[in-house]
């Protein structure tokens, strides 16, 4: 049986090759446990970082590295875990591995699945999915928006409504099937129907890299499969 733990990283930045986590927090549903550490990135945190999650240079300076962190986040982890993330595969899956990759840590075999991906195909009724709009449209508590252990707890209780009676299992199988979108999923032409989109719009996000991420990888397939990309 597939284990949820549901996951946030903080970082210095947005480029995993060289920004570090400075935040992870965890939350074991099975258990009720959670995990919260600070991490030291072993250089100052940039102050534009620090403007969106509030952690400052003070906060981790007698914190621990990440490998020791690491290795305590990987014990918190039981057998069989499925990692879950709000953008996932577009950012804390990148970060974790990143950094396990850095350390003499060696990453454990665990699965992951990304919310975000989730609500885009199943809430594609819904005008914006991060994680916040998703939280209103929900109806959930405001909470301390871009700090891992705040952000955990929402989004277990926003994934726990998406997925209803649904297991795991049946969530991660669905989600690997393929599916063709219709309508644009993001951007200034959310909401517009694919072949609606303007070419020069299409140009721009695949000269600007959006088609390479992971996460787009089903636009990608559709605008494909309607001859547009």
């Amino acid at each position: 049986m597939k284990r949820p733990i549901y996951y946030d990283t903080e970082t210095t930045g947005i480029r995993s090759e060289k920004d570090r986590i400075i935040e992870i927090a965890a939350y074991d549903p099975i258990e009720g446990r959670s995990f919260c550490e600070f991490v030291n990135p072993g250089s100052p945190i940039p102050p534009e970082a620090s403007a969106i999650h509030h952690i400052t240079d003070e906060m981790v300076a007698d914190a621990s590295s990440f490998e020791e962190i690491g290795l305590a986040f990987a014990e918190f982890c039981p057998e069989n875990t499925v990692l879950i993330a709000h953008n996932n595969d577009g950012f804390d899956k990148h970060f974790l591995e990143k950094e396990f990759s850095r350390s003499s840590l060696t990453l454990p075999s665990w699965e992951y699945l990304d919310s975000l991906k989730w609500a885009r195909r199943y809430r594609s009724d819904l005008p914006r999915h991060s994680l916040q709009h998703l939280r209103e449209a929900y109806g959930i508590p405001s909470n301390q928006a871009h700090r891992a252990l705040d952000d955990v707890m929402v989004l277990y209780e926003i994934f726990s409504r998406m997925i209803d009676d649904l297991s795991i299992e049946r969530v991660m199988e669905l989600l690997s099937q393929p599916k063709v979108l219709e309508r644009m999923p993001f951007g200034k032409h959310q909401g517009k129907p694919l072949n609606k989109v303007p070419k020069s719009y299409i140009s721009w996000l695949s000269d600007n890299g959006a088609f390479d991420k992971p996460q787009n990888k089903e636009l990608k397939e559709s605008l494909e499969k309607i001859g547009v990309l």
